[in-house]
Order: structure tokens, then sequence, then C-alpha cells
């Protein structure tokens, strides 16, 4: 028997763990040790565990046998795809891992944000392709603009895929430069530099404890209360709060964006009788004096209440009115008409005249029905 060195490998693949770009071809040979006694008629390849045709076989001398791969589809795993060169019993002799891909394109859409004036989540996207088939690694760096040195982000995947945070140790007053570099086997890209300012990019968690109630029996309409979210305690600020509201059964947001800084609302013109889900959001904006318009946040988690039924019945009318009477409650109705328009969204224009007449309308209906 053969007596060989256990550190002895078996063969050798050339080229070894190449990249390569997507659509290339390549020619990988498999050397056999002068120590092993095998020919090149007693191997084959195998690529990710699939067999190659041995139309693809080439011997170049007597313990040398080629394989020649065309137009290359990217790797299916990042850590590359296997080429093997096994013996004719099945042994494993040498591998190479081909990485087949493409570089890396610039990344875009840098967006970023502050919690407490302290801290900075920034977020971005791949590049318009995205997928490289290649591990791409992405770096996000910051330097304050005229000074400093460059910095780099350590806690990735914060919220989400392509984000990093900055926990600390961040200057107010003072811009920052932030970029992305992305990185693999084969290249490097670097998005546009973008610019800002923490006092800039604050925002908040949303709006806690919010409580949707009816507002007595009036079938059209539903109050909202919150409380600011505690961040905002901590800092100079002005709020400005929207609202959202959508019946059950469809998906369509209405929004409410007169809302301003108090933390109630009453909606108006809605349907009696209906199931309606609503949320909140804060804005926190001129911060310092900062100039920009602020960061919404994020919506509440929606909170449903239903509207009462109404008890009108349809097509009544009083069988003892006159000519007087139905003018009067024409005007009436015109002047109804003009005090709900006025009262809709958030505006507290002529709203307890509205509350008091929309109950004594209805009390007058309920009488007339039950005589």
């Amino acid at each position: 028997p053969l007596s060989v060195s256990p550190a002895a490998d078996p063969a050798v693949i050339s080229p070894q763990d190449p990249t390569l770009l997507i659509g290339s071809s390549l020619v990988a040979t498999c050397t056999v040790s002068p120590d092993f006694p095998l020919k090149a008629e007693d191997l084959y390849w195998t690529l990710n565990g699939r067999r190659l045709p041995a139309a693809s076989y080439a011997a170049l001398g007597p313990s040398t046998l080629s394989v020649a791969l065309a137009r290359l589809n990217g790797s299916r795993q990042q850590s590359g795809d296997n080429l093997v060169c096994h013996s004719r019993d099945g042994g494993i002799l040498a591998g190479s891992c081909l990485y087949v891909g493409l570089p890396p394109e610039k990344p875009v859409n840098i967006t970023c944000w502050s919690k407490n004036m302290k801290d900075l989540t920034c977020k971005w996207a791949p590049g318009t392709e995205g997928e490289t088939f290649l591990h791409t690694n992405y770096t996000l760096k910051y330097k304050r603009r005229w000074y400093g040195q460059d910095n780099t982000c350590q806690e990735y995947h914060t919220a989400g895929t392509y984000s990093c945070h900055i926990p600390k140790d961040l200057a107010l007053f003072t811009p920052y430069e932030i970029w992305v570099e992305a990185s693999n086997r084969l290249g490097v890209a670097v998005s546009d530099v973008v610019m800002l300012d923490i006092l800039d990019v604050v925002t908040t968690d949303p709006p806690s404890d919010v409580h949707v109630s009816r507002v007595g029996d009036l079938e059209d309409q539903l109050s909202v209360r919150w409380s600011s979210p505690p961040a905002l305690k901590d800092f100079l600020f002005q709020a400005k709060y929207q609202i959202q509201y959508r019946v059950e059964d469809s998906s369509e947001w209405k929004v409410v964006d007169d809302v301003g800084n108090q933390t109630s609302c009453r909606l108006a013109g809605l349907r009696p009788g209906t199931v309606y889900f609503v949320q909140v959001r804060c804005n926190p904006f001129s911060i310092y004096g900062s100039k920009k318009a602020g960061i919404w946040s994020d919506w509440s988690n929606p909170t449903a209440a239903s509207t009462p039924r109404s008890e009108r019945v349809v097509g009544g009318c009083d069988p003892k009115g006159g000519e007087q009477n139905t003018t009067l409650r024409r005007e009436l109705k015109q002047f109804f008409g003009w005090v709900k328009k006025h009262a809709y969204g958030c505006s507290n224009l002529g709203i307890k005249l509205y509350d008091q007449w929309r109950v004594w309308l209805q009390k007058s209906h309920k009488t007339r029905n039950q005589v």
C-alpha cells in the first residue's frame, strides 16, 4: 500500500475561491497529488452537489482534469457556490468556492431621526437593484462638518436590515455629515453625503393613552383624547398632532390636519351606528428655534369606538305642521347645516350650540314617534 503523509492534500483546484462577475466563464483544473495513484479519467466534478456533465471536462495531463463553466449565474448563497473534485468512488479530493455576483451599488435614501437629542438612528436603501449575490457589508460613517474625524456606527440592524443606531456622544447646534459605504468582493460604492443637525430630526414615540368615546347621544360624533409622549417633557418644543380615522370595513383613512397642539379633538360628520378606528401621531417642531418642519412619529395603535345608532324615522313628518312650521323647519335645517359645516374637524366654533341643537332635535323626534 502507498504510504501518504497525513498532511498531504489529495488534489489541488485552480483557481482557488475565485470571485467572478455574473455572466463570466471559468475553466478550473483539478490536479491530483503525485502521492495518490489516481489519473484524470478517475475524476469527476460537482457544483453545489450536482454532477457536471462529462462533455465539459478535458484531460490536461495524466493526473489533471479541467471543467469549463460558461455564463455563470449569481451565487446561490453568499458564502459561495461549492465546486468539488471527486474520485471515481465519490470521495472528495479538493474543493473551491465560486463567488459570482455584482459589485455594490451606491446606497441611497438616507434618512435619520433622534428620539432624545443625544442619539441618532439612520436607515438607507441598498441601491436600485439591491441584490449582489455576494455578502455585501454596509458601514455608516459620520463626522462634524467643519472639524473632527470620521466615526463609524457600531449598532446595526436596529431599525431594519439597512439601519444603524448611534447611541450617544453627539453634539447639538452642529451640522453632521453622514454617508454609507457598501463593499463586497467586487468593489466599493459610497453614498452621497447627507448633512443634518440633530435638532432638525427629533421625533418621539406615538402619543399614548388614546381614548375614543361617544359624545352623549350624538350619532355622528366621537371624542378623541390622548397623552403627550413623555419624552417631549424633557426639552423645549412646540408639538402638533394629526388624527386619522376609518370605518371598520374600509382601508381608506381620512386625516384631520387642524388639531394643533391640543390633546383632544371632536370628530364630526360621522355615520351613525358605525365602528371607527382612530390613530394619532405627533410632530415636535421648532425645538430650540429649529426652522425645520419636524419629523412625524409613527401612528399610535388603532383604537376603536362606535357611533350611536340613529333612532329617527326616515320619511317621518309632522301631520299638524302648517306653512309657518314648514318655513321654520326649513330655516332650522339651513342653520343646522351651517353649524355642522363649521364644526367639522376639530374647530370649537359653535360646538355647544350645535350639541344642544342635536339633542333637542333627537328628543323631539323621539316624542313624535311615541305619540
